[in-house]
């Protein structure tokens, strides 16, 4: 039986070669009135699936994280908006959560939902990892994604927000490989914001600090006062990539602007 739709609510997504996600996400969100995803150049079947499913598909070409889940937000039609990654999963509990939340009076024009990070194939709970709350659920019209930030925004609104109870599960790093290689794209994508706060490394007590002191005390704050060793091989090699991650997009900035100095 096809699920009843939900009067007012309008899921915004994006995608690029998704079709590995698909067919595990949009049966989660299939009850909502309106599916709205903007493509930005599949070559896999990652279209042809959403429509199996009545999304509305646009295609534009990547402009960033936070100004293409805007472009999504601005198509839907609905007086309440849900933004969802391709690789998130709304649990039953939460899917009924936001139906009785709608049809009711809602107190706030956004929630707060916990997300639940499955990284390496084990369900991070700790060293800062859950709840991961991430500002999903607003009304048409308020919360926005910063356009100028690093290359995973979320949405904000200065308002007063309510927190859901209900877990969106988020199947982000399967390998140590997609991980490795999302924090290379994600560092180079970040400079930008790198050096518009001054951050260029050139000084070298800057340069230790950011590139190696600061990375060394991400670690130790998420992998031992967090309790990220609580999560295991999986929790260690999380967090130590992470602060890798941390060193690489100020090594990065740091060579850019050598880079243009000596030109």
């Amino acid at each position: 039986m096809k699920p009843s739709k939900l009067s007012g609510l309008s899921i915004a997504m994006l995608a690029c070669n998704e079709a590995a996600n698909l067919r595990r996400t949009l049966p989660s969100v299939a009850w909502a009135d309106e599916l709205v995803l903007v493509d930005s150049g599949s070559t896999d079947d990652t279209i042809a699936i959403a429509q199996e499913f009545g999304v509305n598909v646009f295609s534009e070409p990547w402009k960033g994280y936070g100004p293409q889940m805007n472009s999504a937000i601005d198509k839907c039609t609905s007086p309440w908006v849900f933004s969802l990654d391709a690789d998130e999963v709304m649990t039953p509990e939460l899917q009924s959560e936001i139906q009785a939340l709608i049809v009711g009076e809602p107190r706030f024009d956004a929630y707060w939902v916990p997300r639940r990070n499955q990284i390496f194939g084990r369900w991070m709970r700790h060293g800062g990892q859950y709840p991961d709350y991430k500002l999903r659920l607003f009304r048409q019209g308020t919360a926005r994604l910063p356009e100028d930030t690093e290359p995973h925004a979320t949405p904000k609104w200065a308002g007063p927000k309510g927190k859901l109870r209900g877990d969106l599960l988020h199947y982000q790093y399967p390998t140590v490989a997609l991980y490795v290689e999302h924090m290379n794209r994600y560092s180079s994508a970040s400079v930008p914001l790198v050096l518009r706060k001054g951050r260029n490394c050139q000084g070298l007590f800057e340069f230790i600090a950011m590139t190696a002191i600061n990375p060394a005390l991400t670690f130790i704050w998420n992998y031992i006062f967090r309790g990220g060793f609580l999560d295991g091989r999986e929790g260690l090699l999380f967090h130590l990539y992470h602060s890798s991650y941390t060193s690489w997009k100020y090594a990065k900035a740091w060579q850019v602007t050598r880079s243009n100095s000596s030109r």
